[in-house]
Parts: structure tokens; C-alpha cells; sequence
């Protein structure tokens, strides 16, 4: 793995395993991103600063590193949170809308739940991950809130493969690319 950008200046200290979990896979762990309060500060700080004036209702957090990163940004942007669950994890009644997915190495089916007391319409809406590669998560996840009612204001991930997608609407604090051109799985055991 190769940084091409960092917004950060806290010192990176990402851990990186070749051929795991399988072979031609690159594992990257983020614990040390979150282990360093200073980075998670920082990362949290960055996030804050980009969305101090958009006016977020919500923060959409895939599960489960976007838990990680966006929940420090709710509490300080006064925005609430809504968890994008795998499939199973809520209870039918609590499901507001279920859509499926095409990962980088096959599907997957998200949830969405019910907002308290109120539905998706009008409301303003920020997408926060770990990781944008292909995009595929983010743009089903975007989808679904539109097609809900509700408005995107954006999106944003600590690090991004600017090679594999190209995006330049994703605000995102780290670039990187592989240095043999293996697939880079970013995830934490």
C-alpha cells in the first residue's frame, strides 16, 4: 500500500498484511487509527470543520467501522445517527427500507431503519465510512435515502482508492493505492 495523500498530521501508523484473509487480498487495519486518540481526534476534527455548515440531520453510518468514525462527528455537528445495518441485525418491525448490493467480491443486502417519529422526507442526510473504493455501498446507501424522500447533502471516508473510483464529490482525508495491484480490503478484526 502505497499513501498518495494525507490530510492528517498526526503520523500514520496503518498495519498491512499481504494474502489475508485469503490470498491476493491486502488486509488493512484500522485499529491504530482509533487506538491513537490524537488521529481519532484529528479525523474527527476534519469531518466537523466539512460539515459544520451543511445543515445535517442525520449521519448515515454503514456498519461497522462508519460507527467508529461518525459518531464523535454527530455529537459534535448535533446531528443524529442512522446505523446502516447487514441484513438480519434489526427486527423486521424497526426496517424502514432493505436494498441489496453489489460488493467488490459479491453481494450484500443493507437495512435501514425507521427514524423516531418522523420519516426520511426533507430530511438532510451525510454518508461517513471508512473506505470508499468502487463506491458501491455509498451510492446503494444514497439511493435508498433518495428514493425515501430524503436529500444527500454528501459523502466523505477516511481513505479512498482514487483509482477505483474517481469521485470527486467524496471528501476524503487519506489516498492511497496498492502497490502491486492487489485488492485492498480495508477492515479491522
Amino acid at each position: 500500500m502505497k499513501i498518495l495523500r494525507n490530510e492528517l498530521n498526526e503520523e500514520l501508523n496503518i498495519r498491512t498484511q499481504k494474502n489475508f484473509p485469503i490470498d491476493g487480498i491486502e488486509f488493512i487495519d484500522i485499529t491504530p487509527l482509533i487506538i491513537q486518540k490524537n488521529v481519532l481526534n484529528e479525523i474527527t476534527e476534519k469531518f466537523v470543520e466539512e460539515l459544520k455548515n451543511k445543515n445535517i440531520d442525520y449521519l448515515v453510518l454503514p456498519e461497522a467501522r462508519g460507527f467508529l468514525f461518525g459518531t464523535p462527528v454527530a455529537s459534535k455537528i448535533g446531528a443524529g445517527i442512522l446505523p446502516v445495518r447487514k441484513k438480519g441485525k434489526l427486527p423486521p418491525d424497526y426496517i424502514e427500507g432493505s436494498f441489496e448490493y453489489e460488493k467488490e467480491y459479491g453481494k450484500d443486502i443493507l437495512e435501514l431503519p425507521k427514524l423516531v417519529n418522523e420519516s426520511y422526507e426533507g430530511k438532510r442526510f451525510y454518508i461517513i465510512d471508512d473506505l470508499y473504493a468502487t463506491g458501491n455501498t455509498i451510492k446503494a446507501i444514497a439511493s435508498a435515502i433518495e428514493e425515501l424522500g430524503g436529500t444527500l447533502v454528501g459523502y466523505g471516508c477516511v481513505l479512498n482508492i482514487p483509482s477505483l473510483n474517481n469521485d470527486e464529490r467524496l471528501f476524503s482525508l487519506i489516498d492511497i493505492e496498492e502497490e502491486i495491484g492487489e485488492w485492498v480490503l480495508w477492515t479491522m478484526q
